[in-house]
């Protein structure tokens, strides 16, 4: 065991991760989940229609159950940071030396794009609030108009082409929609339109080298300039973050069910829509349980990821007791939020409000939080700077949590050797300008919406195997390690629900990665997910001899190469192979509505 932390950086610790949390600091740097909700309130309600806010509470109810099987394994590890991956990982050894490092390897690129898809809404805030497109009713645009009206006459081309699209239209009202759609783009400030380069990624998305993607990239850079001074400084930064974000998103989220706004309507009569964003309702068809199961797929990246809050466990000053401290308030304050503002914004807007662009690709989420409070101007501009500090305090999170799993996945030989770094600081600056690197690379795919849920449909194939793989191993480290100190155990009726939750993630990831717009989500992130076996190879064959560093397998009391006795037998292959079998058939099963 190394130094314990009380002020500043003890001699000896150079090098090393620094314990100076205890449990409130964990809970505070994991704080950025709640806000989490906002990423993809709009996306899912699009998809689930009326459901939308039972998916919330239902995917918040698993990940709940879920964490305890995460904070028991957690116990087991006072001596490695990087959450639950890499603790559930070392159950999977003995198995097979490939499924760890795939268990850490699928977390890390679920959580990583926190970043970027925090990043790109920030920056569409403040463009919105220096460059701001003009509103169709505005009195500049219906200047522009007047001033241009007989730039369009009722027997242009275009008034005709206007007519074929849009069937019933008469003439004069085509002519003032057009009118109205060319003083919005001749009054739309030039940087809104302004790209350096855009390009397609075959079988991928479209990249956009523009205004977000620079916008995003500079907030990125302050961010990893807060990280840079370690732990300790990030969580008092997040303290601070949480409690101006989150107190006034409760209020918000509790106002309209106390002052009575919320409209019966809106809540009840709950079946799925006809087709994703359709706005009218539809049966529980099997194109039905299919968007119900892509709501509660794409959920899950959110509400499940307060686990997050045992990554720093190697960074707590007392382990044994805070490791399960922290994850748990902090899934008492998701549930909370999760519960409380999808409602909330469900049961004022309806199915039809949520369904606003703003709404769906983040942008207007500050506008739809005043509303629901009644918010006037100034009000709601405030609240636009809410939302940009809620979404740093959700990156910051991010970063803090992947960061740590790249370094101690490289510390236990699983990735590469560089990740093995830390600063003056404790900070894992290498594995940091890792996240920065490739979530530029992702900052340039989602700049626009469908790149946006692109990310975010693939990212989630690797949550959902690291959460099928983690859930497992709760079961295969009690077979395998019972004889290791828990300083908290779960009961073992829910280590056994956690399992079979782990088979209802399969069915969620076989039907739903499919709804999110892009019918190959699944199959790339298959790929995606691979693509760590090479790089494992070759830092374990070929950096490493075949040898894992020395302490790799410290906390489970077993040393050199001995990965211990595999007492489960073919039970951890029989999992895997059923696991994937589900995936396979429910996505052969569940097709989206025609």
């Amino acid at each position: 065991m190394t130094d314990v932390v009380e002020a500043g950086i003890p001699s000896g610790t150079e090098g090393k991760l620094v314990r100076a949390l205890d449990w409130k600091g964990a809970f505070w740097v994991a704080a950025g989940v709640p806000p989490l909700v906002l990423f993809s309130i709009g996306g899912i309600a699009g998809t689930t229609g009326k459901l939308a806010f039972v998916v919330w509470i239902i995917s918040m109810v698993m990940g709940f159950l879920q964490s305890f099987t995460y904070a028991e394994i957690a116990g087991m590890f006072a001596n490695k940071s990087g959450g639950a991956s890499v603790y559930g990982a070392t159950a999977w050894l003995r198995y097979s030396k490939f499924i760890a490092p795939l268990s850490v390897w699928c977390n890390w690129f679920a959580w990583s794009p926190v970043l970027s898809l925090g990043c790109a809404i920030a920056a569409g805030y403040i463009l919105n609030a220096f460059f701001p497109i003009p509103a169709a009713d505005s009195q500049m645009v219906l200047d522009w108009i007047s001033a241009h009206a007989a730039s369009i006459t009722a027997d242009s081309p275009r008034v005709a082409e206007y007519i074929a699209a849009h069937a019933g239209t008469t003439p004069d009202d085509a002519v003032k929609a057009l009118l109205s759609t060319d003083g919005v783009a001749a009054l739309t400030p030039w940087i809104r339109s302004w790209s350096l380069v855009s390009f397609s990624i075959p079988f991928l998305a479209t990249a956009n080298v523009n205004a977000t993607f620079f916008i995003g990239g500079i907030l990125m850079l302050i961010i990893f300039a807060i990280q840079h001074r370690g732990i300790s400084e990030t969580a008092s930064v997040q303290k601070w973050l949480a409690i101006i974000v989150l107190v006034p998103l409760l209020i918000i989220g509790l106002y309209p069910i106390v002052s009575g706004h919320i409209l019966a309507a809106n809540v009840t009569g709950l079946v799925p829509p006809t087709a994703a964003y359709s706005g009218a309702d539809g049966s529980w068809s099997n194109g039905g349980w299919t968007l119900f199961l892509g709501g509660l797929y794409i959920a899950a990246w959110s509400t499940y990821g307060f686990e997050t809050a045992v990554c720093y466990t190697r960074e707590l000053k007392n382990p044994k007791t805070d490791t399960f401290k922290a994850i748990f308030y902090s899934g008492l304050a998701c549930c909370l939020f999760f519960f409380l503002v999808p409602f909330a914004f469900q049961g004022v807007l309806g199915h039809a409000g949520m369904l606003a662009p703003g709404i769906v690709d983040g942008t207007g989420v500050a506008e739809a939080l005043g509303g629901l409070i009644g918010a006037g101007r100034v009000i709601t501009q405030l609240l636009v700077v809410l939302m940009i500090m809620a979404l740093f305090l959700a990156i910051m999170t991010a970063m803090a949590g992947s960061s740590r799993t790249l370094y101690q996945g490289s510390k236990d030989g699983w990735l590469p050797k560089y990740l093995d770094h830390v600063n003056e600081h404790g900070a894992p600056t290498r594995a940091m300008w890792t996240d920065f690197a490739f979530n530029l690379f992702l900052l340039a795919i989602a700049s626009d919406t469908g790149g946006y849920f692109f990310v975010l449909a693939v990212s989630n194939v690797g949550y959902i195997i690291f959460n099928f793989l983690n859930l497992n191993s709760g079961w295969i480290h009690r077979m395998d390690s019972g004889h290791i100190e828990r300083p908290w155990k779960a009961p073992t009726w829910l280590i056994g629900l956690n399992t079979v939750l782990a088979f209802v993630n399969a069915v969620f990831l076989g039907a739903g990665a499919k709804v999110w717009g892009y019918s190959n989500a699944l199959w790339v992130g298959f790929i995606f997910a691979a693509l760590i076996l090479p790089v494992f190879a070759y830092r374990h064959y070929v950096r490493d001899g075949g040898k894992f560093p020395a302490g790799a397998m410290e906390d489970l009391g077993l040393v050199g190469q001995d990965l211990g006795v595999k007492k489960a037998g073919m039970l951890p292959y029989l999992a895997l192979a059923g696991g994937l079998a589900i995936v396979l058939i429910a996505n052969v099963i569940f097709q989206l509505p025609a």
